[in-house]
């Protein structure tokens, strides 16, 4: 029996466990990558570790998020950043340089490699075929440190695409119908590949498009083969010699198969609040806008920007709609002025923002009070903007574009003839903007630079056998990271001060939940199905487990979160029948007994209610290894105790 693409590369990085669907396994780590707004934490992990050179093929430490400076706060993050990447062999990628994704995928790219980034879009570089996975920051330092990462062995998912996409239809629509079909919840436990006659017509940029949002599906992350696209693609980037043909076997196995003909798929929208709410755009109608924004980690590559400058070429932006543009990249904003698209992109009325994140993540361009704004972006949650009641759509780079014209939404295909858009031979190549770490040789003399806002990890406890607390919070189906740990503005420069961002943890679903977990000391939260959902923001279990939360009880977790909760000592439990979710109620005092041996056992553990006098049964099903990262009080204890062996 033939392997998939992504078993292959799985195979080829074993480090231990079973090659068995559902047992956990450990692969070695080529590269990583952070961000600013997870980064300076994870660089405080890894410090807190004691190892001095990273142990990876490289590693790259990104400033895209926390780029709009209104206080001290960023500045200092990225200068720490910054020192720390050039004592301890990290590449460093200067604010202005580009959205992490989009540069990772330009510059340091290869096929057949393993990523992981404290990022949950790191599977955009599945679309040149690297296994790249979403994680959390602590996951990240330690596969710096040479250690292995650690996944439940996933099922493999086929998505088989035929045809050729109609002209004005783009690789946004194929992801947003793939969402359609299975959920936000559908790739959970799951690696999708993607194959088919109808990969051939994509480029890189539309297939790393489609693996980004990938991280909206659930799963553990996405992947295309390498073939002559993927080769031209290199070589237009000076990088041909890192190109190697990978592909599934003929004869592989897949868990699941769902085939796509592209050339019945029309444009779409997601509308709010979830990724999957997807309608076509004929069917939500002449809905009026308010405002368009154009870039994000998803649709910021050139490929996307010369379509958008073909259809505003000439025209002006409807007067009742702001237009913004993020270009992805340095190396895609200088070739947009190179090749004449960025004067283009101006006249037509639109303003030009950094190459950043800035929208994606509430960093700016906040819309109107109730204020309709159609995003080429990958996440439409609920505030996630930066204004509660506004309602954001997914769209297309070229429904967008063509609606900002328009003044309402509308379906790009009334535009009528498409040219080909072809992308250049060769790029232009200028890393000017990415720092090269010093000789190991100097590292002794870099001093590490700490502004008084980067606070330590904060403090974790030993697995107990008996935790008895109330449950200070109880919240519903598909809350995610973003209801748990807002972004935006003026909380994400805190996101180095654990303490002070605690006192914003899940205000977005109740303002007084941070005091009153306080106050309790210790608490219990219960949630729905698919806790956790988003972004890999390990913040999310951080600041939960200041405010004194030991355990968490939910119908169902999301991957990442679900591994961040254990990385911080904060247990994770499920419940055996999820109608006993209806009998628990917010101040219900919860007493769960027997952890030790139960998670050593079956890992059934009884949580009895004082308040109804009801028992009902939850489950934590952990390995060996994560037995031992609770038992130790997270995994940076356990990595600190483990240094003597293999980190």
């Amino acid at each position: 029996m033939g392997l998939t693409l992504a078993e292959k590369i799985i195979r080829s990085h074993l480090t231990g466990g079973e090659f068995r669907k559902g047992s956990e396994i450990g692969i070695r780590i080529d590269q990583t990558l952070t961000q600013d707004a997870t980064g300076t934490m994870a660089y405080i992990e890894f410090e807190a570790m004691g190892i001095g050179q990273v142990r990876t093929e490289r590693s790259v430490a990104y400033i895209d998020h926390n780029t709009l400076q209104s206080g001290f706060e960023n500045a200092d993050d990225h200068r720490f950043i910054a020192s720390v990447a050039k004592k301890h062999g990290i590449y460093y990628s200067r604010p202005g340089n580009g959205i992490c994704h989009q540069v990772h995928l330009e510059r340091f790219s290869v096929p057949g490699k393993t990523l992981i980034g404290s990022d949950s879009h790191t599977p955009t570089c599945g679309g040149i075929g690297m296994l790249a996975i979403g994680a959390g920051g602590l996951d990240v330092a330690v596969a710096m440190g040479g250690g292995s990462y650690y996944i439940t062995y996933p099922e493999i998912l086929n998505v088989r695409l035929t045809g050729r996409l109609k002209p004005w239809v783009s690789a946004k629509d194929i992801i947003l119908e793939v969402l359609r079909r299975i959920s936000v919840k559908g790739g959970v436990g799951k690696i999708v590949e993607y194959s088919g006659d109808g990969i051939e017509g994509l480029s890189v940029p539309e297939r790393a498009t489609i693996t980004n949002m990938g991280a909206e599906l659930g799963a553990t992350t996405s992947i295309f083969p390498s073939d002559g696209v993927t080769r031209r693609f290199l070589a237009a980037q000076g990088r041909e010699d890192v190109w190697v043909p990978l592909a599934a076997d003929p004869d592989a196995v897949y868990d699941g198969v769902i085939e796509i003909d592209l050339s019945e798929l029309e444009p779409l929208a997601a509308c709010p609040h979830s990724p999957d709410n997807v309608k076509s755009v004929t069917g939500i109608g002449r809905m009026s806008i308010d405002q368009v924004c154009i870039g994000s980690c998803t649709n910021s590559s050139l490929f996307d920007m010369m379509k958008v400058a073909y259809i505003l070429k000439g025209k002006t932006v409807h007067p009742d709609v702001s237009l913004t543009v993020s270009p992805g990249s340095k190396q895609v904003f200088g070739m947009m002025a190179e090749l004449g698209i960025l004067d283009t992109i101006i006249q037509s009325g639109a303003r030009i923002l950094e190459c950043a994140c800035g929208p994606c993540i509430g960093m700016g361009q906040s819309p109107n009070s109730k204020g309709v704004s159609l995003r080429t972006f990958n996440r439409n949650f609920e505030g996630r903007s930066g204004t509660k009641d506004a309602m954001i759509y997914l769209v297309s780079p070229e429904t967008a574009a063509y609606s900002a014209l328009c003044g309402y939404l509308a379906d790009p295909r009334e535009l009528g003839a498409m040219p080909e858009f072809t992308l250049p031979d060769r790029f232009r190549i200028n890393d000017n903007m990415i720092i090269k770490p010093v000789d190991e040789s100097e590292s002794g003399l870099v001093e590490i630079l700490r502004g008084p806002n980067i606070k330590e990890y904060p403090e974790t406890e030993e697995l107990r056998d008996t935790i008895c607390a109330p449950c200070s919070l109880k919240v519903g189906d598909n809350i995610t990271t973003d209801h748990i740990m807002p972004a935006g503005a003026k909380i994400l420069p805190l996101r180095s001060n654990i303490p002070e961002i605690s006192k914003h943890c899940f205000t977005v679903c109740d303002r007084d939940f941070p005091e009153r977990a306080k106050s309790m000391g210790n608490s219990i939260i219960v949630g729905g199905s698919n806790y956790g959902q988003g972004s890999s923001r390990e913040h999310a279990a951080l600041a939960p487990l200041y405010l004194g939360i030991r355990a968490v009880i939910a119908k169902s977790f999301a991957r990442i979160h679900r591994q961040n909760l254990i990385n911080a000592g904060i247990l994770p439990l499920e419940f055996v029948d999820p109608a006993d979710y209806d009998t628990v109620s917010q101040g219900d005092t919860l007493e769960i007994s027997g952890i030790l041996s139960s998670i050593d056992g079956d890992g059934i553990i009884p949580v009895k209610d004082a308040e109804t006098g009801k028992t009902f049964m939850t489950k934590c099903l952990l390995s060996d290894r994560m037995k031992n990262v609770m038992k130790c009080g997270g995994l940076l204890k356990f990595t600190k105790q483990s240094l003597g062996s293999e980190v």
